[in-house]
């Protein structure tokens, strides 16, 4: 009888295992797609699929690849030594991009979004915005250029789209939202853009030059700089704001550069005046015959140990750090007379100066 019980229970086991070893092959017979499986139905994309792709379809054609090349051989002989992303602003042929994707080119080519490559040539540059305008050899049939928004009234949360090349991979769309406004971006030449936009849309080195866009698919920015301790997209990126680029690009366009508003003085280090305590700008000197020194400002007499003049405000502008001198001297434009209020011997006096364009002198004449 413990015979027959013990037969049957290694009998079950043999038959358990011999179960679960040709299991598989029957689910794969029984089972297996052999044929095209049926589409499942899905429903309407949402409103922001919709609006998504909307923005993509119609800017994307105009959004290109900017190539610098390393020498002005023919385009086949030139090897490439740099890209980023620019757009075509008008229907002339002008493409705006970065001052810095094409600061070190020696010759250029634009790849279209179809794929077509035009030789092009830079027009203007504006190391001061990070800004610059090719203009392509080609000007009929290109596609058209990006509708243009404002800056001045974008809200924080609002959506942002970025369209550009990261790592030369073409029209790559990424999607955020406007993180901050009104940030500070140092450029090459030592002053700093204002109102700079800050977005989460991923950035990565081969955006620059590309368009932010808001959700109606309209230019708010120009997509510049990223701050990442690796180098890739960390989720904060900047954008030059479109009502700058609105006011630079038509310059550039008509006379190939920018004038740069200054009033002929060197500035002292901002890190010095915060050792100080001072609030404001510190005269470290004046350049000769500049409209600072017809004016009597004062830089620092080393013999004496006495500090410059210090700028505290333009007109009924408080002025706290050299961005805020420049911004002011900006918005008043070569050819102005501006109303310093300048401290001097603890005692606040008003001098009347005239802004000039110091890009014209630049080797004479020191910022701002």
């Amino acid at each position: 009888m413990q015979d027959r019980a013990t037969r049957a229970i290694m009998l079950a086991v043999a038959l358990l295992l011999a179960f679960l070893v040709i299991q598989p092959y029957v689910n794969g017979y029984l089972f297996s797609a052999r044929e095209p499986r049926p589409v499942a139905a899905r429903g309407d994309l949402s409103e922001l699929e919709r609006s998504t792709i909307r923005v993509f379809e119609t800017v994307a054609p105009s959004v290109v690849q900017v190539v610098s090349l390393s020498s002005r051989g023919s385009m086949t002989e030139a090897e490439p030594s740099g890209s980023g992303t620019g757009f075509v602003w008008d229907a002339a042929g002008h493409v705006v991009t970065n001052e810095h994707v094409v600061a070190n080119g020696r010759g250029f080519v634009v790849r279209l979004a179809s794929g077509e490559v035009l030789p092009a040539k830079v027009v203007g540059r504006a190391p001061n915005y990070d800004l610059a305008v090719l203009r392509l050899e080609r000007r009929g049939g290109l596609p058209a250029p990006v509708s243009v928004g404002r800056s001045a009234d974008l809200k924080v949360g609002q959506t942002a789209y970025a369209i550009g090349n990261p790592f030369g991979l073409d029209q790559s769309l990424t999607t955020g939202i406007i993180s901050a406004l009104k940030r500070r971006l140092p450029t090459s030449e030592g002053r700093e853009i204002a109102d700079v936009i800050q977005t989460d849309a991923a950035i990565n080195p081969g955006n620059s030059g590309g368009p932010l866009l808001d959700s109606a698919g309209r230019l708010i920015g120009v997509n510049t700089a990223i701050y990442s301790p690796s180098g890739t997209n960390a989720g904060i990126g900047f954008a030059i704001p479109v009502d700058v680029v609105n006011r630079v690009v038509p310059e550039l366009i008509r006379t190939g550069r920018v004038p740069t508003p200054g009033i002929g003085i060197l500035a002292a280090n901002e890190t010095v005046a915060a050792q100080l305590g001072v609030t404001g700008v510190i005269v470290a000197g004046v350049a000769p015959g500049s409209p600072a020194e017809q004016a009597g400002l004062r830089g620092v007499d080393p013999a004496l140990g006495v500090i410059g003049d210090v700028i505290v405000g333009v007109g009924d502008e408080p002025v706290r750090r050299l961005s805020d001198l420049t911004d002011s001297l900006e918005r008043a434009g070569v050819g102005s007379t501006v109303t310093l209020k300048v401290m001097r011997s603890d005692a606040t006096r008003d001098i009347e100066v005239q802004v000039v364009d110091i890009g014209q002198n630049a080797s004479r004449v020191r910022r701002p």
